[in-house]
């Protein structure tokens, strides 16, 4: 069942690898630090970056690779601790052991794992308790991301933790609560549980004693992610609408580096990459290097968080400015409006991009079939 369940999350990427031409800078080495941690429930290990210099109160960046991944290669691949040298915060990565999965997947859909105050999500409790005391860092500003099985656990440190974290981001996830065995894992990658936005929110209240206020979300997924289907995206929208008390009606929509974002204020926001397959999207001129499931996509996920969770001033400078359209209005059931919002961009475009776009916005839900 191991083997069905990895090889089913190893599936490639089926999606366009949009590479611009260009000299693209070497990514910056940096060298996460293995650190001794308890207690250790979930037998993970910890590894982190602080750079040099790192002034008291700063924030801090959980990472949560995927299968197949180490904590080193899906930071380097992403440029996190890139970016924590030049905005000035640590960097947390957690490690799955092979003793605990044959092909080091997070264990996100173990009750065992996935319960507060137990396994794994008391494991990276402890490692972020251990970081704040040791360096001083700043207990406001604690973020966390993760990729497919890492956002899965990402979901599932958000829910059984909420009152550790300002923000979180998932990434070709899943939403807390969607699998609690091996067999309901490949049912929920393959469409995620039908379930309304308030059955979705209460998983989360249920799962610790939390009464203030919420993360804000990021949430990013493929338009053609063939690993984990992109209704884990629509359910993780639900879910964390719900906890914040929003309309899902209620986004601005924009186009941005060719991705479609919706957002709603400050608190949430779903980014879908058109003709992306399953992994972390990454625009590999500006931060990071491109890796098997880290994809040069032409937006930087890493930069578009930290911006999104105000670790950045501004997003960072690129060799060419981004096209944006935002569409200012929003009424009754809008999200098809995206269609026109999008036209001019797409006139100069392929007819192959084109009917790409179309197909993954279509599998999104973000515009009606017709």
């Amino acid at each position: 069942m191991w083997r069905k369940l990895v090889a089913f999350m190893r599936i490639g990427d089926y999606g366009p690898k949009l590479q611009p031409p260009g000299r693209r800078p070497t990514p910056a080495v940096t060298a996460l630090t293995e650190t001794a941690f308890s207690p250790n429930p979930g037998n993970l290990r910890m590894f982190s970056y602080v750079p040099p210099a790192l002034i008291a109160g700063a924030p801090l960046v959980v990472l949560l690779h995927g299968c197949g991944q180490t904590a080193a290669g899906y930071d380097t691949g992403t440029g996190w601790s890139q970016l924590a040298i030049d905005r000035g915060f640590a960097v947390l990565a957690p490690e799955q052991k092979a003793v605990n999965n044959p092909h080091t997947c997070f264990d996100w859909f173990n009750p065992e794992d996935v319960t507060r105050g137990e396994g794994e999500v008391a494991s990276i409790a402890a490692m972020i308790e251990q970081m704040l005391e040791t360096h001083g860092l700043d207990r406001q500003r604690v973020f966390i991301t993760g990729l497919s099985a890492g956002g899965a656990m990402t979901a599932a440190m958000l829910a059984t933790y909420p009152e550790l974290f300002a923000g979180g981001a998932i990434i070709a996830g899943l939403p807390f609560g969607a699998a609690a065995n091996v067999r309901d894992a490949l049912e929920a990658m393959r469409s995620a549980p039908l379930k309304t936005p308030q059955a979705w929110g209460d998983l989360v209240r249920a799962a610790s004693p939390h009464t203030g206020p919420w993360p804000r979300i990021s949430i990013w997924h493929g338009g053609l992610d063939l690993t984990v289907n992109i209704s884990n995206a629509q359910a993780s929208v639900a879910q964390w609408a719900d906890l914040h008390g929003l309309a899902l009606t209620g986004a601005k929509q924009e186009m941005v580096d060719g991705a479609i974002r919706l957002r709603w204020g400050d608190r949430l926001e779903v980014t879908t990459v058109p003709g992306l397959g399953h992994g972390t999207p990454i625009d590999a001129r500006e931060i990071g290097a491109a890796a098997p499931f880290i994809l040069d996509a032409g937006i930087s996920s890493t930069t578009r968080i930290a911006e999104f969770w105000g670790l950045l001033k501004k997003p960072a400078a690129k060799p060419r400015p981004p096209r944006v359209h935002i569409v200012t209005s929003l009424s009754g059931t809008a999200l098809p409006e995206i269609e026109a919002a999008l036209a001019p961009e797409q006139a100069t475009l392929s007819k192959r991009l084109d009917n790409i776009i179309r197909r993954a916005l279509k599998a999104a839900g973000l515009i009606r079939k017709r």
